[in-house]
């Protein structure tokens, strides 16, 4: 006579079965390497944007001559400095996360866009020194020194701001758009409508910046035309926190190389 113990070892696989595949998906895939290269120069992207509250942080020193002689804190400027700090120091970043995979695009184009964050950075770096020499000339400015000569200084050092401001954050971005965006639209690391929002932004902010140096347009301007590049940078940057690089054969050799067998043939 057969017994009926037949059905145990069936319910017994059905059930390693399920165990397993509860296993499986508990377990997060890991980050690829393409994925965390587009996640940080995303998020530098983003960084970019924290100074945009300098614009009401300098509106004491930049709209008051007298401001080197009047009393109160001066916390405004220095945090302003601050965050222009950290927005020259995330667009470099931006470019060097950025080099190793668009270089296999166009390695001098990639390697232009790196030298021009780094002037950026540095141009920036000049504004806010200015701004700064001036919370020390202001605090030294009640030891009895000449007013009218302290304002004639003040005015110089905002003039030193506002120049390398058009050339840092006005001039540079347009420049940055067209080396970067026809990089990123050549490659389809991105949807393309991307890099077009640059690569139209750019000319604009460009030629708004030339007129401007040769006085066609006052001091300032520019803040209007660079809204298409700025809305290419957000976008960018949200594009690759988000959804990281689209599939492209960029992408593919990259990750074939990463993922190519690390062992070498063995003869006897």
């Amino acid at each position: 006579m057969l017994n009926t113990d037949i059905r145990q070892p069936a319910f017994t696989k059905e059930t390693d079965v399920t165990t397993t595949l509860r296993t499986t998906t508990t377990k997060l895939a890991p980050m690829d390497k393409m994925r965390k290269t587009a996640l940080v120069a995303g998020v530098f992207y983003l960084i970019t944007f924290i100074s945009i509250p300098t614009l009401a942080l300098y509106g004491p020193v930049k709209n008051h001559r007298d401001w080197i002689l009047s009393s109160g804190t001066h916390t405004g400027v220095l945090a302003g400095g601050f965050l222009e700090v950290i927005v020259a120091l995330a667009g470099i970043g931006t470019a060097v996360t950025l080099y190793p995979v668009v270089k296999r695009q166009n390695e001098g184009v990639a390697l232009g866009f790196v030298a021009a964050r780094v002037f950026e950075a540095v141009m920036i770096f000049t504004g806010v020194v200015s701004l700064l020499s001036l919370v020390t000339l202001r605090q030294a400015g009640a030891t009895g020194a000449d007013a009218a000569a302290l304002v004639t200084v003040g005015a110089s050092h905002v003039a030193v701001y506002n120049w390398t401001f058009l050339l840092s954050q006005s001039l540079m971005p347009g420049i940055n758009a067209l080396l970067l965006g026809s990089l990123m639209y050549r490659s389809r690391l991105v949807p393309r409508i991307i890099p077009v929002l640059g690569l139209i932004g750019a000319p604009l902010l460009i030629c708004t910046v030339i007129a401007t140096l040769f006085g066609g347009l006052k001091l300032g301007s520019p803040e209007l035309a660079a809204l298409p590049v700025a809305a290419w940078e957000l976008s960018l940057g949200v594009w690759l926190v988000v959804k990281g690089f689209k599939p492209c054969p960029i992408t593919a050799g990259m990750t074939a190389a990463d993922t190519a067998p690390a062992y070498h043939d063995v003869t006897a």
